[in-house]
């Protein structure tokens, strides 16, 4: 029989100890908010990474809008699965932003427009190997292949997330926006008939972002990609043990009994192979 050590590790946390890493897209959350009413259950729980700085927080790799609207309800502990910084199946990747419905010289000049950065004219090639030495911020291709390096005035950690803010704010209110892990962009001039650009972000370490999360400096939306490897998806935990007047301690000893009552009633299924939903 399975015990519940092989499984991925959840727990009961405070809603208040959890930090965001990105900048969020309220419009999400009533959605989000409106789901969780409705079904009264909390369906996927987010993914969480201790800070081990001695405060108790935990970073959430994802999941945040899902964090935001149990907040939203006035619940004070969320169930979520921890996962350690060197985790071994953690794994962080940065996502492309393709935009479409703005005009292309419309977006470059907002970017030339931000102050002490400089925006250059390069090869894709060698815009590619000043972001693997970090010698650039990031980069802006252009519908008929124009690409262009951005640098900001200093190179510490702080001031390049700054910049890469600024440059999204340039477009997040004007243009439409999807994540990719595209970079070609003959292809993206095909699946986006009004295809405006792309913005490719530069890599960071996963304690490079958990240092900037403690200290409230987020990176833009959607820029990140953590996945991990197993993953709870499916849990389907009720709101109300969350909502419940019990300590962390009480909520977290139902919870583990609730998930070995699961495991006896053959209620869970692990799936080594990678898996698509059609249900969500």
């Amino acid at each position: 029989m399975p015990k519940i050590r092989d499984l991925p590790f959840l727990a009961i946390l405070p809603v208040d100890k959890l930090l965001l890493h990105e900048r969020h897209d309220q419009q999400r959350s009533p959605t989000l908010l409106n789901n969780l009413r409705a079904s009264g259950v909390l369906r996927n729980p987010p993914i969480v990474a201790p800070l081990h700085d001695r405060t108790g927080r935990y970073m959430v790799l994802d999941g945040a809008h899902r964090s935001l609207a149990v907040q939203e309800l006035g619940l004070v502990h969320i169930l979520a699965q921890v996962v350690e910084p060197d985790d071994p199946g953690l794994a962080l990747n940065p996502w492309n932003h393709v935009l479409w419905g703005l005009d292309p010289d419309e977006l470059l000049e907002n970017v030339q427009s931000i102050p002490f950065l400089k925006l250059l004219p390069c090869t894709h090639e060698q815009a590619c190997r000043e972001m693997v030495n970090k010698h650039a911020l990031g980069m802006l291709r252009l519908p008929y292949g124009e690409t262009f390096v951005a640098h900001p005035p200093t190179n510490d950690l702080f001031t390049r997330v700054n910049f890469l803010n600024a440059i999204v704010d340039r477009y997040k209110d004007q243009a439409r926006m999807d994540r990719t892990n595209l970079e070609d962009v003959q292809e993206l001039n095909k699946l986006y008939p009004h295809f405006t650009g792309l913005v490719i972000f530069p890599r960071f370490r996963i304690e490079e972002v958990q240092y900037l999360a403690g200290a409230n400096c987020l990176l833009p939306t959607g820029s990140t990609r953590f996945t991990i490897s197993p993953r709870a998806l499916h849990v389907n935990y009720p709101l109300a043990e969350l909502d419940a007047d019990k300590s962390l301690e009480e909520k977290d000893a139902i919870l583990q009994k609730w998930l070995q009552e699961r495991l006896n009633n053959k209620g869970v299924r692990y799936y080594a192979e990678a898996t698509f939903l059609f249900d969500e």
